[in-house]
């Protein structure tokens, strides 16, 4: 059986673990600024069970900018965030969820996976740790590096709320 993500909105962590429920790994995220629910357009974290249904970004480079899922060529730097300030970066992997309880985050107004809700990598670090994002998951693009390597689609998530 693949490992599992757990992510604790309390504690703002997200664990990787093995099949029997032992710790594998575990980093410090950011979810939404604006707490956690489901509906679409409340920039909010949704709650319940997920997979991963989705893994963009293979092979790019460490810090790579992605938009709309796709690579824009941009690697980030501080000069780059400062030249466009307020952007909501994605960086360097994507992991796009999909909601697996219908009415609660699968299908209609509550659909994770139409909500482009992802865990991605994020160039604000000192955020990590305190809730800040539009509803993803935001993770050092290091350790959403190696979560992406050892995290296959179909990956099981939970959400916590």
């Amino acid at each position: 059986m693949s490992p599992y993500i757990e992510v604790c909105s309390r504690t703002q962590r997200l664990f990787l673990r093995d099949a029997d429920g032992g710790s594998l790994a575990s980093y410090p995220v950011s979810t939404a600024a604006n707490g956690l629910g489901e509906t679409a357009g409340s920039y909010r974290t949704p709650r319940g069970r997920h997979y991963v249904r989705a893994r963009i970004g293979a092979g790019l480079p460490l810090d790579a900018v992605l938009v709309g899922r796709r690579w824009t060529g941009e690697i980030y730097t501080t000069a780059l965030g400062h030249a466009h300030p307020g952007r909501d970066w994605i960086l360097t992997r994507i992991l796009w969820l999909c909601g697996l309880e219908p009415g609660f985050n699968r299908g209609g107004a509550v659909d994770t996976f139409r909500r482009y809700i992802y865990i991605h990598g994020t160039p604000d670090l000192d955020l990590l740790g305190t809730p800040a994002s539009h509803g993803c998951i935001r993770m050092d693009s290091r350790d959403v590096l190696a979560l992406f390597d050892r995290t296959p689609a179909g990956t099981p998530v939970t959400i916590d709320g």
